[in-house]
């Protein structure tokens, strides 16, 4: 007997194939038969007329950061709720494992790493995560059976470096003895089942003293020692992230890059790649290191967004904006000395200066501040100023626009919200995008889904693009745009029986309504432990999500169901070879 029938659903099954009616049989957490609508013989316990509504694979996110936040939060939400069924965590060199038993205040300052350089709550992180492991091994231990969601973890390189090299990890170069420890223990953590090595060189990632973290430490000799090791082991991979990854590839960079992945014979995947039509040198520039990659015996994936996400600023927290060459200075004084800086028209002058500056990069962006809107505001004097852009503002009170925003914000002592307009959100940045999806080393990803709670959410961007795809700008069809959320990542991640509908397979399934996927606003909520603010974003047209057969979503709304596997490393994934 089947456990569930799913009849007369339109499959979409992944493989990017022409949808079909169907019906889908599930038993023991599998997919057991795929037939035409009504043949299906074997009884059910349980059967759903799905007519009208579109069955894919369950979606995988190739890039999150959910290693802590699934101790307290074991749905992922939101994007279990957005028919995520598998994700990838333990991305930009930051891991919660392993952890140095002689050194129990490691725990302590990876906290505040995590809270410094992926914006997540430092009162979560303590009160909702146990903290009882040292090896990566019983970190996954920790979460096994405990998960709505399918989860993998690759190992940072800021945690190898840590537990073998402790305070010298940062400004330090290891020893011969030291780096052999460290290849060791990354061996040791993939046989335990993480995926490969994640590292970062980015000059944004800094940690909770505001040093550079400490895989920005490393030497090249030292990435390419390590990335060897990712070769020697089955299913796993490389995640990396350098300066470039901003804006645009040095040549070193894409040297270095070239070489990890060719000397792992493993893909390597980076985040994120922004697509502007107003910068139309980038795509071809980030590229050049996958056409190189693939040269080398290598490969290079390029992680790019479908969707555009808002990410609100402030002058009074660490944000994007503290990351303007020159801002840090003054963004990190205390806020008394902060406002007095900020209305000294000669610091605001050197401030916009160096913001629309070339070493300014990518976070020129940010620099139009007449395009910000209001968000959320704390006084008297800005009442009524919610939602309004600061250019109207500003032509109001006669002055220019960041002086404007500075003057409001100084008002509610620098506690506003600040959304600034995106910049990429005409035609042909879209025509752009649906461009660069064709290229065979870009993918969809990049949501950051688990980290920056309070400035972000990344996680719709599933159910957000196939309301484009269905009824909006329509600039992929449904078939491929379902393959882009599934098949592929699940084949660059090397995944078991996952990310198509084929008999066999695990059954991470969606159902959702063509006429109403789509993700709602993102809103603030106080729901993490330490009553912490995060960014939420309910799913909308989401009948149903199952993981492993397990029902986990009915309706938009959580069944408090855990069928999730923690996926190991050559158990649940195989090698993808690049040689």
């Amino acid at each position: 007997m089947l456990d569930h029938l799913i009849q007369g659903a339109t499959l979409v099954d992944g493989t990017g194939a022409p949808s079909r009616t169907a019906d889908v049989g599930i038993r023991a957490g599998r997919i057991v038969s795929l037939a035409a609508p009504g043949s299906t013989d074997e009884p059910a316990a349980t059967t759903e007329d799905a007519t009208g509504l579109i069955l894919s694979p369950g979606f995988v996110d190739p890039h999150t950061h959910y290693d802590a936040q699934l101790f307290w939060d074991p749905y992922a939400t939101p994007s279990l709720g957005h028919g995520v069924t598998t994700v990838a965590g333990g991305n930009c060199g930051f891991t919660l494992a392993p952890l140095n038993p002689s050194r129990p205040d490691d725990a302590d300052y990876t906290r505040r790493m995590m809270c410094r350089v992926e914006g997540m709550s430092l009162a979560a992180l303590e009160e909702g995560v146990p903290w009882g492991w040292s090896s990566f091994g019983e970190y996954l231990n920790a979460l096994d059976g405990h998960t709505a969601v399918n989860a993998g973890f690759m190992v940072g390189h800021c945690a190898l470096r840590r537990y073998v090299m402790g305070p010298d990890a940062i400004g330090g170069q290891p020893t011969p003895a030291q780096l052999d420890a460290m290849v060791a223990l990354l061996r040791q953590s993939m046989a335990e089942g993480a995926w490969g090595l994640s590292t970062t060189q980015s000059s944004t990632h800094s940690d909770g003293d505001g040093q550079p973290v400490a895989s920005r430490h490393a030497s090249r000799e030292e990435l390419l020692a390590l990335s060897q090791a990712v070769g020697q082991h089955e299913g796993t991979q490389i995640e990396a992230i350098v300066a470039g990854c901003l804006d645009q590839f040095s040549d070193e960079e894409i040297s270095l890059f070239v070489d990890m992945s060719a000397i792992a014979g493993r893909p390597l995947n980076w985040n994120v790649l922004t697509i502007d039509a107003a910068v139309p040198a980038r795509v071809p520039r980030q590229l050049l290191a996958s056409s190189r990659a693939r040269a080398a015996g290598g490969r290079i994936v390029a992680l790019t967004m479908p969707i555009l996400t808002p990410m609100n600023m402030s002058l009074g927290t660490f944000c994007a904006l503290n990351l303007i060459p020159g801002w840090g200075e003054v963004l990190s004084l205390p806020v008394p000395e902060r406002i007095t800086r900020l209305a000294d028209p000669e610091v605001r002058a050197e401030m916009l200066r160096r913001a629309n500056s070339p070493e300014a990069g990518v976070f020129r962006r940010l620099a139009d501040f007449g395009r910000y809107v209001i968000g959320d505001t704390y006084s008297e004097a800005n009442a009524g100023l919610s939602g309004r852009v600061v250019r109207d503002i500003a032509a109001e009170r006669g002055r220019d626009p960041f002086a404007t925003l500075v003057e409001i914000c100084s008002a509610d002592q620098l506690r506003t919200v600040l959304w600034p307009m995106p910049t990429d959100n005409d035609p042909a940045s879209w025509d752009l995008r649906r461009d660069t999806w064709q290229h065979p080393d870009v993918m969809l990803g990049g949501s950051d889904a688990g980290a920056h709670l309070d400035r972000m959410c990344g996680a719709p961007y599933t159910t957000r693009f196939l309301g484009d795809c269905l009824r909006r700008r329509r600039l992929v069809p449904i078939e491929q745009a379902v393959r882009m959320l599934t098949a592929d990542p699940a084949e660059l991640f090397g995944l078991r029986d996952r990310g198509t509908v084929a008999v066999g397979n695990h059954a991470d399934l969606v159902l959702f309504d063509p006429e109403r996927i789509d993700a709602g606003p993102a809103t603030l909520v106080h729901d993490l432990p330490g009553d912490s603010p995060r960014l939420d974003s309910r799913a909308e047209g989401v009948v149903s999500v199952r993981v492993n057969g397990v029902e986990t979503v009915r309706d938009d709304k959580l069944t408090g169901a855990v069928p999730g596997t923690v996926l190991r490393s050559g158990r649940d994934t195989r090698t993808v070879s690049t040689r």
